[in-house]
């Protein structure tokens, strides 16, 4: 069995799609990735999860007052 490690999604890690703060990363079959915010990672995710290889998500990091 082989595990991959994921780096974490840091603060300097940006929503492709309107620059909040990423807490999503799609690792694409062409080897590509793209990152979203919660938002968008919402906004897309049925669509995502058809032609993701994975999808590393961490929006339980979310804090809500």
């Amino acid at each position: 069995m082989s595990t991959t490690m994921i780096d974490a999604l840091t603060a300097a890690d940006r929503c492709d799609r309107c620059g909040a703060r990423a807490y999503l990363r799609v690792t694409l079959p062409s080897g590509g990735e793209l990152l979203f915010c919660a938002h968008h990672g919402r906004a897309h995710s049925d669509r995502l999860k058809q032609v993701a290889l994975q999808i590393h998500d961490e929006t339980d990091r979310i804090h809500t007052a």
